[in-house]
């Protein structure tokens, strides 16, 4: 029997290859280090950690059915994720991202994340389908949706009546991908996750804090916004309200997943009734967590 979600996880689920090194890097750096490959992307990332937090996401993605896409679907399954409802596809390949890490952070990336672009609106079948919901009964819980779907597929969704009474929780991917979400800003129900980069992208010009690049969404139209800085601050604000805390100190020895951490952790503390300045604290405590490379939960 398939086990009803919780939650939806929409967007890239695909490997990280991700190679870290000790050393201060810079372009043309030659350093020794280590080479991981994990199950990765925005939508897995979120997932898995609400699955540590004790929820029961589903996701909604497309994946090759090659040898990479079996066996990430066998880790993702392994993992307790729902991926019943995955588009597996026949004529394009898994996804994956590809990452460099150096002691002073994150040095280069690339995410190719073509297929699911090519996908399109195929990943969003079972909600129109009934296998998750249809029209007339849209899904009715939270909803983690990442910008690594195309702007086209991003309109699509901000007006579909399948999203209508979901509380619906947005992760730009990347910088690059940013502006991608514009079309969500005026939704209703929309919580906007995003770091200082990218709120100022998305306001066209540049914030000293996370506190100003919050109020500016706010009053650029956007529902609700959680603006990241690092380890300088995090904001979250809704209205005129807004709440500023610091993350713990600690030792940063990895970068890739800490923003889907954070997101995941608040969704979850929000889903388990803290209140704004509880969930906040819970989800900096989190994303410290991953970063310094412990065992998060």
């Amino acid at each position: 029997m398939t086990a009803t979600p919780d939650i939806l996880c929409i967007g890239s689920v695909l490997w990280d290859v991700i190679g870290r090194s000790a050393s201060h890097m810079r372009v043309g750096s030659d350093v020794p280090g280590r080479i991981t490959r994990l199950p990765g992307g925005v939508a897995m990332n979120i997932a898995m950690t609400l699955r540590r937090f004790g929820m029961t996401p589903a996701l909604l993605t497309a994946i090759g059915r090659d040898a990479e896409g079996d066996e990430l679907m066998a880790e993702a399954q392994r993992m307790g994720l729902i991926c019943d409802h995955v588009y597996r596809s026949d004529d394009l390949p898994t996804d994956v991202y590809m990452a460099i890490e150096g002691a002073n952070g994150l040095v280069a990336a690339i995410a190719d994340a073509h297929s699911l672009e090519a996908a399109g609106r195929k990943i969003l079948h079972p909600l129109e389908d009934g296998r998750i919901s249809q029209a007339g009964a849209p899904f009715a819980g939270p909803i983690a949706l990442d910008g690594n779907l195309t702007t086209e597929l991003l309109q699509t969704i901000a007006a579909s009546p399948l999203f209508k009474g979901c509380d619906l929780r947005v992760a730009p991917a990347s910088p690059g991908k940013a502006e991608r979400l514009l079309s969500l800003m005026g939704r209703p129900a929309t919580t906007l996750y995003v770091n200082l980069e990218e709120a100022g992208l998305l306001c066209q010009t540049t914030f000293d804090t996370s506190a100003e690049g919050a109020a500016a969404l706010i009053k650029r139209g956007a529902h609700r916004v959680l603006v990241t800085d690092g380890g300088k601050s995090a904001s979250e604000a809704t209205g005129d309200d807004i709440i500023t805390q610091t993350p713990p100190a600690v030792l940063v020895t990895r970068v890739t997943g800490a923003g889907d951490t954070f997101m995941a952790a608040h969704i979850a503390s929000e889903a388990q009734g803290m209140d704004r300045p509880a969930a906040l604290a819970r989800a900096l405590a989190a994303a410290a967590t991953y970063v310094s490379g412990e065992t998060p939960f």
